[in-house]
């Protein structure tokens, strides 16, 4: 969730309470608003940034959550998956970031185990930038982030920070409970352009995970 890897000098990073990502071993199952995904289709805008690929947004797809509305500003990869539930580790995760009216951000994860092919990612791998060289806007297609949700929309919901230098904190996250699926050959095709670039599971330092019913 940034330009710089999480190993990068940050007080944050190495001394922060409330750092993403975490291992969910014992949420507490509350009636938590539904998730209203209000997602649109737009010219993909894609970019090779030497860490990841990122798919930028403009302001039309937006994610509405009781009385606050959220809009998706891009979403992006990261190998292995970060968050854990129940100890799993994920082969990958669609980290999609969006941004309150306030400012603050809300960054939604999506975890991939092997399995079945995913049409979504393969539609996007074969036009990831060979090179990291700035933004792509490819025209003549498009990208609708709902492709990449879960049919089921139960999630997972805690206080955390970005995954990356400098480990900001105040960053609002939520983990669908549902993995999605990727193909052997969709990892493979990935890791030959990208190395793993996820953190490991912080300590929780007491922090409540909620699981909506």
């Amino acid at each position: 969730m940034a330009s710089q890897p999480a190993g990068a000098a940050s007080p944050l990073c190495q001394f922060g309470h409330r750092q993403s990502p975490v291992d969910i071993v014992a949420p507490v199952r509350l009636k938590l608003a539904p998730l209203d995904f209000r997602y649109r289709a737009a010219p993909l805008k894609i970019v090779n940034d030497g860490h990841t690929a990122r798919v930028r947004f403009g302001k039309d797809s937006t994610l509405v959550i009781g009385n606050e509305t959220y809009t998706l500003q891009q979403f992006h990869f990261h190998t292995p998956g970060g968050d854990r539930i129940g100890g799993e580790e994920f082969a990958m995760a669609a980290h999609l970031l969006h941004r309150g009216k306030s400012g603050r951000l809300l960054a939604l994860a999506v975890l991939f185990r092997q399995g079945a092919e995913n049409p979504a990612l393969a539609a996007l791998w074969p036009r990831i930038p060979l090179r990291a060289d700035g933004d792509h806007a490819v025209f003549e297609a498009t990208v609708d982030a709902t492709e990449l949700l879960p049919a089921n929309r139960a999630y997972y919901r805690y206080e955390g920070s970005l995954t990356a230098a400098p480990c900001s904190e105040g960053v609002s996250w939520i983990v669908m409970k549902q993995p999605l699926t990727l193909s052997s050959e969709q990892l493979t095709q990935w890791k030959t352009r990208f190395t793993d670039n996820i953190r490991t599971p912080q300590s929780l330092h007491g922090r409540i995970v909620q699981e909506s019913l």
